[in-house]
């Protein structure tokens, strides 16, 4: 499904934020992306849907080479990615319903966008989308109307609306409380389970990816310094990983919260 070969970021001020990172993430798989702070994730996925140029190496989306392709071409393909921001990226002065469509604009011409007059099956979706999420009753509020845990479901919508193969999730839990955070969490697995969509999550939250996710995958300093199961973060894995800290208490922390977790 997606496939990275070497790939390598360089900035103009020399600093080599990917090493030539080996990866591949087949068709459904939800996989997170952990690691420090200037490990290389968000600058992973970005190279990915090409917000961030490569400096070299490849990426494969299915059979197209994402790395080679034009601006035509490109956005394209981008309509394949969906992404979910951090911070939303909403527009605050758009409704819920509004946002949402705006997911449709890799195929809608310009000014049908323009006038916001869309496709009744582009409609007909967004309202299956904002019910799936719990959010059908809010479609004709404003954005900026709504709490942070709201305005993460409506950028899911967003990019579901897309019809993506692939999720690119940038810190979605970041901004919200721990209970919101795995409400989240718990709903983009269990959307990628319904749409057999493959997702890499950059998280910061080591607890939360390993109640969730399939497989994990840690960055440190640009390179892959563990690829498995989230079974396999082990405090020695971990201090691999992020460096020497007393990993036990976290792990047991896991431990406790899985129990708690439903089915």
């Amino acid at each position: 499904m997606l496939r990275l070969e070497n790939l390598v970021k360089t900035y103009r001020t020399g600093d080599q934020a990917l090493k030539g990172v080996h990866l591949e993430v087949p068709q459904g798989q939800v996989l997170a992306l952990i690691g420090p702070s200037g490990a290389g994730k968000s600058t992973l996925i970005r190279c990915i849907n090409r917000l961030v140029e490569p400096s070299s190496g490849k990426v494969w989306l299915g059979e197209t080479e994402l790395t080679t392709l034009r601006s035509g071409a490109l956005r394209r393909e981008r309509r394949r990615m969906g992404m979910i921001f951090q911070e939303y990226a909403l527009v605050e002065r758009l409704t819920v319903m509004e946002n949402v469509l705006s997911g449709r604009l890799g195929y809608v011409g310009f000014w049908r966008s323009f006038i916001r007059r869309y496709p009744q099956s582009d409609m007909d979706e967004a309202f299956r989308l904002l019910d799936r999420v719990g959010l059908l009753d809010m479609a004709d509020k404003r954005a900026d109307e709504l709490s942070g845990g709201q305005r993460q479901r409506v950028g899911i919508c967003r990019a579901l609306i897309q019809d993506p193969a692939l999720l690119l999730v940038d810190e979605p839990t970041a901004s919200l409380d721990p209970k919101t955070s795995r409400q989240i969490m718990r709903l983009i697995c269990e959307l990628c389970r319904e749409r057999g969509l493959a997702a890499i999550i950059n998280i910061h939250d080591v607890a939360l990816a390993q109640m969730f996710v399939q497989r994990v995958i840690g960055l440190r300093t640009g390179e892959i310094a563990f690829d498995g199961s989230p079974e396999g973060l082990t405090a020695d894995v971990l201090t691999r990983i992020y460096g020497e800290e007393d990993w036990h208490a976290t792990i047991e922390k896991v431990e406790e919260d899985e129990a708690e977790v439903p089915a």
